[in-house]
């Protein structure tokens, strides 16, 4: 039977299909292109999220892509191996819905949560550092968790479809890591720490979202760039953030706080 890696999103998916091809195990690579720790879930309709995505970019293959993923899901017969990390609100998010799509098919998974591996330091030196999440191991990392699989028992599947099913009936703007596994956020959860990067001098706002990135990374990954700077031009909406320029464009756009 051949083996299906699937991938939390793109970026792990290009890393995880580097390190098989390195390891000569010629096994496909699927990655799922949706971020589902953010926007509507209420509803199984892609259309539904893919119309969502397109306020923020106008690629007309967001449905298709969507589509296409589950759609090799559902046809393949192939055997399923998982990979995902429950410190990143991404990764744990895509997991909970694949369980929940799933249902009773078998698949097993890899959790690369706490897994010790090198991480490179700033002079060049390195130190074993507790993984997050799967997009964060680079592909000699992700080789040493090869043969690492677990068969996902019928328990494991259910608390986790479970899960999905209360964040779906929740429904709310963001989902994010907590002690206690996923749990749901309102639209301003990230609005207090933007503010704190920000002050009374301009600020250009890539790196208003990256300083908020870096500062909400430890001990959990919880949000991309992208929702990020929704809240900043919702912030400048509200007045609790001034804007010189397009703050669509964070490269170009100054921001502060009002004197």
């Amino acid at each position: 039977m051949k083996t299906l890696h699937v991938a939390p999103g793109s970026s792990a998916g290009g890393s995880l299909l580097r390190a098989l091809r390195e390891a000569g195990r010629d096994y496909d690579v699927l990655s799922c292109g949706d971020d589902l720790n953010c926007g509507p879930i209420g509803s199984n309709d892609l259309a539904e999220r893919a119309e969502w995505w397109g306020q923020f970019n106008d690629d007309p293959d967001i449905e298709a892509v969507l589509r296409g993923f589950w759609d090799r899901v559902s046809a393949t017969d192939d055997r399923l191996v998982v990979w995902f990390g429950r410190h990143a609100a991404s990764e744990l998010a895509f997991f909970h819905a694949w369980a929940d799509r799933l249902g009773d098919r078998p698949y097993e998974y890899i959790d690369v949560t706490g897994r010790q591996l090198p991480a490179k330091r700033r002079d060049g030196s390195y130190e074993l550092k507790p993984m997050q999440s799967v997009a964060q191991i680079n592909p000699d990392g992700l080789r040493s968790l090869f043969d690492g699989e677990q068969p996902a028992s019928t328990e494991f599947k259910e608390e986790s479809s479970r899960v999905w099913r209360r964040l779906r009936a929740e429904n709310a703007p963001f989902r994010v890591v907590t002690a206690e596994g996923l749990v749901s956020a309102p639209a301003d959860y990230f609005d207090a720490l933007i503010l704190e990067r920000a002050n009374t001098a301009w600020r250009r706002v890539a790196r208003v979202v990256g300083d908020t990135m870096g500062y909400n990374f430890e001990p959990f990954i919880q949000v991309g760039d992208l929702m990020l700077l929704t809240r900043v031009v919702a912030l400048i909406g509200q007045g609790k953030l001034l804007a010189d320029g397009d703050p669509w464009d964070m490269r170009s756009c100054n921001v502060r706080l009002p004197v």
